[in-house]
């Protein structure tokens, strides 16, 4: 959908006089590809992208209801910044007329219907469960292209970790049934844009998506911006909801930005790139790498070379650092994200590395999509394991003197408590699943707990699993992601019990979903393609969750949760007489439920069921657990 409309043969500009030297000027492209009216913001940047483009002395247009704002020549002459203000115009094709010395060019610029108004547009909420998955990884459709002409060098091998494997959407839209079966309600896609950059020496390459070259372009390996629209249509027709994965933090090393920079304060710390001769290797240069410590953004002491390294050092030396402070990057990126909702039709974004992009800047970004879209929503990866942090973030905390209007954070106290619980007995204070006991006594901090994400685990993590099969603690595990005051997130391929850890490199807890691709033997997808103890785990996680969806025990009801005893950690949820009673023994011993200690939460309840198993328990006498086991007693 990069519409040859921007491309009319439009885009070349004839040889000018100037200065007694010929200069020649192109429109090679302009960002957005195209626009809607009728949005709140009237005001619409465009990007052009052209050789000696800043020679342009006046750009205008006679179409009704627009206004040329102002013209903003950056450092580079190949860029050219136009602000128009939309508030008058009608959906049409608008002739913008670019003057260069008496000579004029014209580019035909298409503005269209916004298909509903933003407030119509519903995001995903606590009532969903989202299912993450890395689309290179999940499944191949019929027709791919094993090599895309044009792209830098690349090449798909399934047998290498860090190299492409050649999943794409398509893939993705042909096993839609199976989200449904299994009962998920929103796929979360790892990024979907064009990443084009060469796979390199060592055997990586950018399959995951996080270095993107083009803003407005599917990568090409994945398939089209149109493939991407009919994935999320055909998603909504069998009710599932899509979020897409963005990036403001950094783009890739390929993006033109990077080798001719508009401004040069449009990427943070650039200057080692004239060391390294606009290469990637940072070897004998002043390249600042980010320090991956969080913790200063929010650090009421925090030293400013603390927070230099955090803000403005780089991801990785592919992966540009820009900068959210230059109001023009920020502008670019809040229409990117917008046009993305109005163009495919997305329910929600996932926001990566969100501390490390500058916080007034995203909070510009988040306010500016709350007034447009009220009833959308953002999770942003806030990756640090205290709550108090996490809760910093969230828009309205009263923990932060600036509000981040940031409606989702990421519960990676959750994570973390959960996967030292995993390996531990559950004791009378601190050990096993006390850690989540105590991680959720501190949901006080929280402006919204039902606007927080949890997950057991996901592709920047090991597998929960680990190395291992032990499945009663991937039971409890996703017992408690179910039940409480969240909303879940899970990871592709943990419903088949798929393992896997990072010790060598990602791409270990990144495989193939079995089934997904041309001659797998096995088919996961399917029941007769799954192990028995693959079907086993499968059929529980899909009995859980489609328990859960359209259940307001759990999306509106009251949590109550017990301290540890005896090993035992019970949590209810209430709601309008009804009661889920989560049930879990944190030991490999048999343990005894005391009935009376939770008289509370049962009240005159006796016979009940556990709707993981269909089993009925007698809550008239104390219950006999057996080790590690899970139960969910409904009431």
């Amino acid at each position: 959908m990069r519409k040859l409309l921007l491309v009319t043969a439009m885009l070349m500009a004839n040889v000018m006089m100037m200065n007694g030297a010929k200069v020649k000027v192109t429109v090679d492209r302009v960002d957005p590809t195209d626009w809607y009216v009728g949005m709140k913001n009237p005001s619409l940047q465009l990007m052009v992208y052209g050789k000696n483009i800043a020679n342009v002395t006046d750009v205008t247009t006679d179409y009704p209801g627009v206004v040329v704002d102002s013209i903003v020549r950056l450092e580079s002459p190949n860029y050219l910044l136009v602000y128009l203000n939309l508030r008058d115009a009608q959906p049409g094709t608008m002739i913008l007329k670019f003057q260069v010395l008496g000579k004029r060019v014209q580019v035909d610029y298409v503005l269209k219907a916004r298909e509903m108004a933003g407030s119509k547009r519903m995001g995903f909420t606590n009532a969903d469960v989202l299912y993450m998955l890395m689309p290179d990884r999940f499944a191949q459709g019929a027709g791919h292209n094993p090599q895309v002409a044009g792209m830098r060098t690349y090449k798909e091998d399934r047998t290498q970790p860090s190299l492409r494997h050649g999943g794409d959407l398509n893939g993705i839209r042909e096993h839609l049934d199976y989200f449904n079966e299994l009962g998920v309600t929103a796929l979360w896609l790892t990024p979907v844009l064009e990443n084009d950059s060469p796979d390199d020496e060592r055997g990586y390459s950018t399959y995951h998506g996080y270095a993107t070259t083009d803003y407005y372009r599917v990568d090409p390996r994945f398939g089209t911006n149109e493939d991407y629209r009919r994935l999320c249509d055909e998603a909504h027709a069998k009710g599932l909801k899509v979020v897409m994965d963005m990036i403001f933090n950094h783009s890739g090393f390929e993006h033109p930005w990077t080798q001719d920079m508009p401004t040069k304060d449009w990427l943070n710390l650039p200057d080692w790139l004239k060391e390294s001769q606009g290469t990637s290797n940072p070897t004998g240069t002043s390249f600042q790498q980010t320090s991956y410590k969080l913790t200063p953004v929010k650090d009421p002491y925090a030293s400013q070379v603390d927070l230099r390294e955090t803000v403005d050092g780089w991801f990785v030396p592919t992966m540009p650092d820009l900068n959210q402070r230059n109001p023009h990057v920020m502008t670019y990126l809040i229409q990117n994200s917008k046009w993305w909702i109005e163009t495919i039709g997305i329910d929600g974004i996932r926001m990566d590395t969100y501390p490390y992009a500058d916080a007034k800047g995203m909070a510009r970004w988040m306010k500016e999509l709350d007034e447009e879209y009220p009833n959308f929503n953002t999770v942003g990866e806030t990756w640090v394991t205290e709550p108090a942090y996490t809760a910093a973030w969230q828009k309205d905390s009263k923990l932060s003197k600036d509000n981040s209007y940031l409606k989702t954070v990421m519960d990676f106290s959750f994570f973390e408590k959960l996967s030292q619980a995993k390996n531990e007995e559950t004791d009378a204070w601190w050990q096993g699943l006390n850690r989540l006991y105590n991680s959720f006594v501190y949901d006080y901090l929280y402006e919204d707990p039902d606007h927080v994400m949890a997950f057991v685990d996901n592709h920047d993590t090991d597998r929960f699993l680990g190395n291992g099969r032990d499945s009663l603690m991937l039971k409890q595990a996703l017992a408690l992601l179910m039940i409480v005051r969240r909303i879940p997130q899970m990871y592709y391929g943990t419903e088949i019990m798929m393992n896997g850890t990072k010790e060598v490199t990602d791409g270990n807890v990144r495989k193939d979903f079995p089934g997904g691709f041309p001659g797998d033997q096995n088919n996961a997808f399917t029941r007769e393609g799954r192990t028995q103890a693959q079907q086993q785990m499968w059929q529980w996680t899909s009995r859980l969750l489609h328990w859960r969806k359209g259940n307001e025990v759990i999306t509106k009801g009251k949590m109550t949760q017990f301290i540890p005893f005896n090993g035992i950690y019970v949590i209810a949820r209430q709601y309008q007489g009804r009661t889920a009673l989560t049930i879990l023994n944190g030991t490999t011993r048999p343990a005894t439920m005391e009935v009376k200690r939770y008289a509370e939460v049962i009240g005159k309840a006796t016979r009940v069921k556990d709707i993981l198993t269909g089993r009925y328990y007698d809550l008239s006498t104390d219950l006999q657990l057996r080790p590690r086991q899970s139960l969910i007693l409904e009431y």
